[in-house]
């Protein structure tokens, strides 16, 4: 069991990401009563893999390894120390425990701080420690604060999403300013200040801190270090009044990346989703006036389903000013992706493209469920995914599972390591095909994720109803029956994404696209079925082919010859 254990730490430290995108939605905003999280680990380095980590029971004086998470200046994935384990530990299935708490983060660093060099705990072990030991949101957070005050905080400003089936929260963390006496740091750990969001509101925060104010006096909706302010005097980046301390502005100071890049994804989820007329809030999300904030979370207009949260974490800006299907630089086939050179110059002048929720580099994501009503061996779901949230579908897991599909698994392949029995390498096969022609062949994607995604909500439905039933009788056997439900579900996928694969290579194979039957087979001619019609092309868009012109000028005119 210890190496087990220790195998799982070291997996929820290799799957974490860098630069993601949150999403948070209330009890009173969900359209079945759900508290829902997500999260997009998004990272080029980033293998996509569910963590699994069995809950157990621990000797008196076992300990914890503490292993960072992703790569520091001190390098990828060491183990940082040891801290005391508690008698018994929770399941825990992706980012969610048996009792439906769920944590998500969002990476924004802020200001430089120098760390003592004993610090042990960083944000992703924070987080792992907390949910394996918590059954509220609130537990949660405490055990955050109360894990790096003891054994010190080793990473930089983090927005942590906290909930369970009633509450949600958005948590705000910086480390704080060490201070020595005699050589030993007694000023460790972190500050931080968390917001329980109102029922019925939506929230989100996407590698920008986004707390400013906050009350001193309502713990019932804030909770905060009490030195929180006094360490941001400390680091000499406020002076004035407890009262009128921005935790936003000390700590994370906007820049013109923050605005266009990350809070341009808060507000994108707000302007499909909030009661609140987000056009206000273009001048801020553009820099025209950086003052103008949004709102830390908006009422919700209309409640969103599971189905609808899946969809938002798939948003390239669909339908506003930022739409990165339009224009030449979506090429012939209105990609809404931008590779690698987000920014760049010319003549001088720097440029930057749009950052949308959805990006290539994605190593998983997920769409969490709190769902009060349940018990706690069926209330908690988790659809998760691996790569780009734009071309690849969830899977339900039931995160009082006892293992998980070996598709999804650590260990099967790594980013240097091709392997054909891995969901991520698998999806990234038809990620890839469809980028090649994105306008038909991810539309196409699109469509299939749709009706399988549509299909797997009645399936969790109905196993929901049997569940239920079971978990009266026997809440071990319920366990056994949503174990293997999500296994076999996960398994399903695969050989669907397989079969995917095949057929979209055939359809689309050297730029041009087969013709198909009512019935999807394609059309062949009536003397011999091998053989296919042939098939049709042109597909680019207009924009793309009135730029060549635009460059070429009649080099490629046709010309009458006389």
């Amino acid at each position: 069991m210890k190496k087990i254990i220790l195998s799982a730490i070291l997996l929820t430290a290799s799957v974490y990401g860098f630069a993601c995108t949150n999403l948070i939605v209330t009890r009173g905003a969900s359209a079945d009563g759900s508290v829902m999280v997500t999260d997009a680990a998004d990272s080029f380095t980033r293998y996509g893999c569910l963590a699994f980590i069995p809950a157990a029971n621990h000797r008196k004086g076992e300990m914890r390894p503490v292993i960072q998470w992703g790569s520091d200046s001190k390098g990828a994935f060491r183990l940082n120390g040891y801290v005391p384990e508690v008698p018994h530990t929770y399941n825990v299935v992706g980012n969610m425990n048996e009792y439906q708490v769920v944590v998500g983060e969002t990476t924004w660093n802020g200001v430089d701080v120098k760390h003592d060099e004993a610090d042990i705990v960083d944000y992703g072990s924070a987080m792992w420690i907390a949910i394996q030991r918590s059954r509220t949101a609130r537990e949660a957070i405490e055990t955050i604060a109360r894990i790096t005050d003891e054994y010190g905080y080793s990473s930089t400003g983090e927005s942590i999403s906290v909930a369970d089936p009633n509450e949600a929260w958005i948590m705000e963390v910086f480390p704080r300013k060490p201070k020595y006496v005699d050589g030993v740091n007694v000023n460790k750990g972190l500050v931080y200040v968390a917001i329980r969001i109102p029922d019925g509101h939506i929230c989100a925060h996407a590698n920008c801190a986004r707390i400013t104010t906050f009350p001193k006096d309502d713990p019932e909706n804030c909770l905060y270090s009490p030195d929180v302010v006094q360490n941001a005097r400390d680091l000499g980046l406020y002076e004035g009044s407890d009262e009128d301390f921005s935790f936003t502005d000390a700590y994370c100071p906007l820049t013109y990346s923050m605005l266009r890049a990350c809070e341009l994804r808060v507000w994108s989820f707000f302007n499909r989703f909030g009661a609140v007329d987000m056009n206000q809030y273009l001048d801020f999300v553009t820099a025209e006036d950086p003052t103008h904030r949004m709102p830390l979370s908006v009422p919700v207009k209309q409640k969103i389903s599971v189905l609808d949260l899946a969809e938002m974490m798939r948003d390239h800006y669909e339908g506003t000013p930022f739409d990165m299907r339009e224009g030449i630089a979506a090429g012939p086939s209105a990609i809404p992706y931008r590779w690698r050179e987000a920014n760049f110059e010319v003549d001088s002048v720097k440029y930057r493209h749009e950052r949308p929720i959805a990006v290539q580099q994605t190593g998983f994501w997920f769409v969490s469920q709190s769902r009060g009503w349940l018990p706690d061996e069926v209330g908690g779901i988790l659809w998760f995914a691996v790569d780009d949230a734009g071309t690849a579908p969830l899977t339900p897991v039931y995160t009082c599972s006892t293992k998980i599909s070996q598709h999804y698994a650590f260990g099967n392949g790594s980013m240097v390591e091709y392997s054909p029995t891995s969901m991520f390498w698998l999806v990234n096969r038809v990620a890839h095909f469809a980028y090649y022609r994105y306008d038909p062949v991810g539309v196409e994607v699109r469509d299939v994720i749709r009706r399988h995604e549509a299909d797997m909500v009645e399936k969790v439905a109905e196993m929901d109803r049997e569940a239920v039933v079971l978990c009266a009788r026997s809440p071990r056997k319920a366990v056994k029956k949503l174990t293997d439900f999500s296994v076999k579900e996960a398994d399903a996928l695969f050989d669907k994404w397989e079969s995917l694969d095949k057929y979209l290579l055939i359809k689309y194979m050297d730029g041009a696209t087969k013709r198909q039957l009512p019935d999807g087979t394609f059309e062949t001619h009536s003397h011999s079925n091998w053989v296919p019609l042939s098939p049709r092309s042109g597909d680019s868009k207009e924009i793309y082919r009135r730029a060549i012109i635009s460059e070429t000028g009649d080099f490629f005119a046709v010309k009458k010859v006389k």
